[in-house]
C-alpha cells in the first residue's frame, strides 16, 4: 500500500478545499516546492499534485508550481487537472512527471485516453471523481450520467496503470474514506485503484492495511497531513511494518 501525500494547486499556492468548493480553499503553504521537500523528507515514496485551476480551466495553470516541485524533489510525481490533449501529456512527461491523471476528458474523450496509454504505458492514469455514485467532470462543476463503475470498465483494455478513485461528497471534510464504494470499484475492474476523499486518522491507514483492502494499490491523504490529524511517521511505520509481514508470510 502506497500512501500518496497530495499538493493542490490553487493560484501557485498548496491548498485544500472542502468538497471541491474552489471558494471554500484553506491556504496550508505559500511555497509548494517546499511542501513537497518536506514530504519528501518524511519519508513518502511518491507525491500526487492536482493543479485546480487547471481542472476548470480545461488546460495548464499552476505549471510554474508544478515545476518547481519537480526541480526541488526526486520523488515521483502524479499530476492532474486540465490535462486534456497530448500535447499537454507529453510536456509534461517530458518535464519528469512520472504519471499523468486524465480526469474529464476520460469521460468526453475515451479515445484520447486509450491512445495515451498506447503511447506511454503505464503513465496514464484515470481521475473518476464521483458524487453519489455519478461522475463529476471540469473540476467536479457537473455531474455526468456515467458511473464510477461504467467509466473503470471501459478502460478495462487500455493499459492505464492506475483508477484515482475520489468520493466528492467526503473529501476534503475528514469523515474517513468510502471503503465500501472504492473497493466495489476495484472488484469490478482488473486496474488497480488508488482511494482519495476523507482519509481522517491513522485509523484509516490501518483500516487500508487490513486483508480485503490488498486489492487496492494505495490511498490519498491532503488535509489529514496538513493539519496534524494524521501523524506521517506513524502512518509510514505502519505501511513498512505491514509490508515486511507480507514478504515474510
Amino acid at each position: 500500500m502506497i500512501l500518496f501525500p497530495a499538493i493542490d494547486l490553487k493560484e501557485g499556492r498548496c491548498v485544500r478545499l472542502v468538497q471541491g468548493d474552489m471558494a471554500m480553499a484553506t491556504i496550508f503553504n505559500e511555497d509548494p516546492a517546499s511542501q513537497a521537500a518536506e514530504f519528501e523528507a518524511q519519508g513518502f515514496e511518491w507525491l500526487h499534485l492536482v493543479d485546480l485551476d487547471g481542472a476548470f480551466a480545461g488546460r495548464p495553470v499552476n505549471a510554474q508550481a508544478v515545476e518547481g516541485i519537480l526541480s526541488r524533489v526526486k520523488l515521483p510525481v502524479q499530476l492532474g487537472g486540465g490535462i486534456r490533449d497530448m500535447r499537454t501529456v507529453e510536456g509534461w512527461l517530458g518535464r519528469g512527471v512520472k504519471r499523468i491523471i486524465i480526469g474529464t476528458a476520460a469521460v468526453k474523450d475515451p479515445a484520447f485516453v486509450r491512445e495515451a496509454a498506447r503511447r506511454f504505458p503505464g503513465q496514464i492514469a484515470v481521475g473518476i471523481d464521483a458524487r453519489d455514485g455519478r461522475v463529476a467532470v471540469e473540476g467536479w462543476a457537473r455531474l455526468s450520467e456515467m458511473s464510477a463503475e461504467d467509466l473503470g470498465r471501459s478502460f478495462e483494455d487500455a493499459g492505464v496503470a492506475a483508477i484515482i478513485y475520489t468520493d466528492i461528497a467526503r473529501d476534503g471534510i475528514l469523515t474517513g474514506l468510502n471503503i465500501e464504494a472504492t473497493l466495489g470499484l476495484a472488484r469490478a475492474v482488473g486496474i488497480p485503484v488508488i482511494a482519495s476523499g476523507g482519509l481522517a486518522s491513522i485509523e484509516d491507514v490501518k483500516r487500508l492495511l487490513q486483508p480485503d483492502c490488498a486489492v487496492l494499490e494505495g490511498a490519498i491523504s491532503g488535509r489529514a497531513l496538513y493539519d496534524g490529524r494524521l501523524d506521517a511517521a506513524e502512518a509510514l511505520r505502519l505501511i513498512a511494518s505491514a509490508r515486511a509481514e507480507r514478504r515474510d508470510a
